[in-house]
């Protein structure tokens, strides 16, 4: 009996691991996911969203980037976090005026 709840247990800690190291490498390379995150579109489009490495409610999670909705230009793209250093103060603040639409 153990042995089965530790083998349900396994995929669940793999999955809060790779969660956790995905969370600390973006953070590491200058991302700021795991809230509020600025992110540019295929169209180059900028807005912020929320983004939580290893799930997603409103897009659909192709690796590191997302198809979801760009509220800027009004369509479905792949989107992409932008560091916070590669961005200008106005493209910072252009992004924090355009959020995407908010979870229910």
């Amino acid at each position: 009996m153990r042995d089965q709840n530790i083998v349900r247990l396994v995929p669940i800690l793999v999955v809060l691991a790779v969660i956790v190291v995905g969370t600390v490498v973006a953070r590491r390379r200058g991302y700021n996911v795991g809230g509020q995150t600025v992110v540019r579109c295929r169209d180059g489009h900028l807005f912020t969203t929320v983004w939580i490495p290893g799930g997603s409610f409103k897009s659909i999670r192709l690796g590191w980037y997302r198809l979801q909705y760009c509220p800027v230009g009004r369509h479905w793209s792949l989107v992409a976090p932008v560091r916070d250093e590669d961005l200008t103060d106005a493209e910072r603040g252009f992004a924090h005026a355009h959020h995407d639409t908010r979870v229910p």
